[in-house]
């Protein structure tokens, strides 16, 4: 009597199953929340008068100096990182309203303007370090 084996498929496939959907939609949020911080920047630049306004401007005050010091602060955990740009945007802001209110320059438009240019140039001075660090190691080895 010959018998047919049937292969029963391995439950282990080296991944778990809520990892993979995890991983799939962190660049779906990622870039849904450069959409929002975005039309937030937008939105405050253009002094247009919407509902969504004050929520995506808030979002973009706090979401672009965090993203900025995050790509900075790689070697932190991931936790870590996160509390530290939370309070690192919060202080940016903070700095930033304190410094036009000193000056007596202080509008919206501008405060935007200003968290844009201080957010940009930390991540630029990020990138221009990591792509330094990256010549030295290749001119080294």
């Amino acid at each position: 009597m010959q018998t047919i084996g049937i292969k029963v498929p391995s439950s282990d496939t080296g991944r778990r199953t809520g990892q993979g959907r995890e991983r799939d939609l962190l660049p779906l949020l990622a870039g849904a929340a450069v959409a929002v911080g975005g039309v937030g920047a937008m939105l405050a630049l253009v002094d247009l008068s919407s509902p969504l306004r004050g929520p995506f401007t808030f979002f973009f005050l706090l979401a672009a100096p965090a993203a900025a010091l995050a790509a900075a602060l790689r070697a932190l955990a991931p936790w870590g990182r996160a509390v530290v740009c939370v309070a690192g945007a919060i202080a940016v802001n903070v700095l930033v309203a304190q410094g036009m209110l000193a000056l007596r320059v202080w509008s919206v438009r501008g405060g935007v303007v200003a968290v844009t240019v201080l957010s940009a140039l930390a991540l630029l001075l990020t990138v221009a370090w990591r792509l330094r660090r990256r010549a030295a190691r290749r001119w080294t080895a």
